[in-house]
């Protein structure tokens, strides 16, 4: 199978190869104010019964869409993954690592976030994501992408090692959800070497 990577601008046009045992076909775009909805549902879906994300405040499509227009106007990109009937069932994205307004010394670093609907968990629709997003970061200059994962989330560190991510460090009991204390695990990936206009 071909999955065609599809960029509203028309910029990008690599594809994805995935093996037929996957058995289904979906597509990459660009996000648009119409997939904040289904984007809002896969984030909140495991929301309430996890630590995947340390919050307990489920969020609204108001907020995203808030959010997604914040987004582009920093022209950072919101990918989405979309079934043969243009269904959303993944979304993606990276922003800052940390405040690179305040500490300029971050600006080509990066921390991404992938959501996958549970029903297509496991066909490579995350992968896909992750994929065609390193390569707008990498366009766009950043150089190293991080991923930072609830300590118990052991599928998703083993996801990103599969991408190439390696863990770099170990956060010891920095959250507190369900009234446990949690770990942060930090993985990166570099993207390219640059060079430095001085």
């Amino acid at each position: 199978m071909i999955y065609r990577l599809i960029s509203t601008a028309g910029q990008y046009g690599s594809e994805w190869r995935c093996g037929k045992r996957l058995g289904m076909d979906f597509s990459i775009r660009d996000a648009t104010d119409a997939d904040v909805g289904p984007m809002t549902e896969i984030y909140n879906a495991l929301l309430e019964t996890t630590t995947i994300e340390w919050t307990e405040e489920l969020h609204t499509v108001e907020e995203r869409l808030a959010w997604q227009h914040a987004q582009a106007e920093a022209d950072l990109p919101v990918l989405v993954a979309v079934d043969a009937d243009d269904r959303v069932i993944g979304w993606t994205t990276y922003g800052p690592f940390r405040d690179n307004a305040k500490w300029p010394g971050y600006r080509f670093t990066a921390e991404h976030s992938v959501h996958v609907d549970g029903a297509a968990s496991g066909r490579g629709v995350g992968r896909a994501l992750v994929e065609e997003l390193l390569v707008r970061a990498e366009a766009a200059g950043i150089r190293v992408m991080i991923a930072a994962i609830d300590g118990a989330n052991i599928g998703s560190v083993r996801f990103h090692e599969r991408l190439g991510f390696v863990t770099v460090g170990e956060l010891r009991e920095v959250g507190f959800k369900h009234d446990t204390w949690l770990d942060l695990v930090l993985m990166q990936r570099t993207l390219a070497e640059r060079e430095i206009d001085r």
